[in-house]
């Protein structure tokens, strides 16, 4: 991924959610570029303009120019394109066993 085609974080200094976001986007080696809105005032007007006067993170804006408020996991990783295994695969595998 190119400097350019990273995704847009904002993020706050209070927001566990953005965070963990923060934290799956690390974990799954995607580069970001990291604007905190409680110290930087550009980039709350952009967040409050992203959200329709709402100053919501974490804020997520794609190289495409979609963008994502608040996403769950399960929206971040169809968004990306992350396969995880399925909670029965997951339960199955405590077991030694697999889906068929």
């Amino acid at each position: 991924m190119t400097k350019s085609s990273r995704i847009i974080l904002y993020t706050s200094d209070y927001c566990t959610h953005s965070w963990a976001v923060e934290r799956f986007l690390e974990e799954h080696e995607i580069p970001v570029k990291l604007l905190n809105i409680d110290r930087n005032p550009k980039a709350r007007k952009q967040v409050m303009k992203i959200n329709n006067g709402d100053a919501s993170v974490p804020t997520l804006v794609f190289p495409d120019g979609t963008t994502l408020t608040e996403p769950s996991f399960g929206e971040l990783r169809y968004k990306l394109g992350i396969q995880t295994p399925s909670l029965k695969d997951r339960i199955l595998g405590l077991f030694g066993r697999n889906s068929e």
